[in-house]
């Protein structure tokens, strides 16, 4: 007979993830990315010229080549050499296709990161976080836990989303922020390096994620964790049930 999962327990760091775990795991690709396709074209003409987008676009350029000769499927080219015009609907036209193909690729990272700086200073955006995340991210720190946020979005947009959100400015609940710069979220290096930086046993962290590949490997090296489970998140099978604690309110782990 199997057992149910305990309750994580005497904990003094907690790390969160967003898409699924903090925020609805349709926000990024429902929200965030139709802002940019939606709005490139206007930031394009209106921040032309600007060191941050000239530094962006000579990345795609470089990428775009570097695709090239790689062969990679379908690239699409930017012509440095093009007029202003022309090289702006080539960025967009590459920028699309990438986007289309879900690529984790830095250079279309950052320019993403620069759109979406504009939209939530403008008000155009706002983050989205469940109140029971909000109640217990408070919670916790409220209680002396140290929080910290590791998510595949870069630490820039995980700034954005938190201090421009629907429960306010949240970022000074979080002790620090992590992206795939400290390396990949499937494998449990990652997780020994981010233990490492903050300088806690992994035995006293407890992981909050609806990814089970990222659950396992923060569990590898002693982690405690938490299944998320939120409407839209991929269903977990009857053997995970049984092996991880689910949780859809976390205010039931404060």
């Amino acid at each position: 007979m199997s057992l149910t999962p305990k309750l994580p327990s005497n904990y003094s760091t907690v790390i969160l993830d967003i898409e699924g775990t903090t925020t609805p795991i349709s926000f990024v690709h429902d929200v965030m990315f139709p802002y940019v396709l939606n709005n490139i074209h206007k930031f394009l003409q209106t921040n032309w010229g600007q060191p941050d987008l000239e530094q962006c676009v000579a990345d795609l350029i470089k990428q775009a080549e570097t695709d090239k000769s790689n062969s990679v499927d379908g690239v699409v080219g930017i012509d440095p050499s093009a007029e202003k015009t022309v090289l702006q609907n080539q960025i967009i036209n590459n920028v699309t296709w990438q986007m289309a193909q879900d690529r984790k690729i830095a250079a279309l990272k950052n320019l993403q990161g620069l759109i979406w700086k504009d939209g939530f200073h403008n008000g155009s955006l706002k983050g989205i976080v469940y109140n029971d995340a909000f109640k217990a991210i408070t919670t916790w720190k409220e209680n002396g836990k140290s929080l910290y946020i590791y998510s595949s979005g870069s630490v820039a947009a995980q700034k954005l989303l938190f201090g421009h959100s629907n429960q306010g400015d949240m970022l000074e609940n979080f002790s620090g922020h992590f992206d795939t710069t400290v390396g990949n979220k499937l494998e449990a290096e990652s997780y020994v390096k981010i233990s490492n930086d903050i300088g806690v046993d992994p035995k006293d962290i407890l992981f909050v994620s609806d990814n089970l590949k990222e659950i396992k490997a923060a569990e590898s090296i002693g982690m405690q964790v938490v299944v998320s489970v939120r409407e839209g998140n991929a269903p977990i099978l009857p053997k995970d049930e049984e092996k991880f604690f689910l949780c859809s309110d976390f205010t039931k782990l404060l």
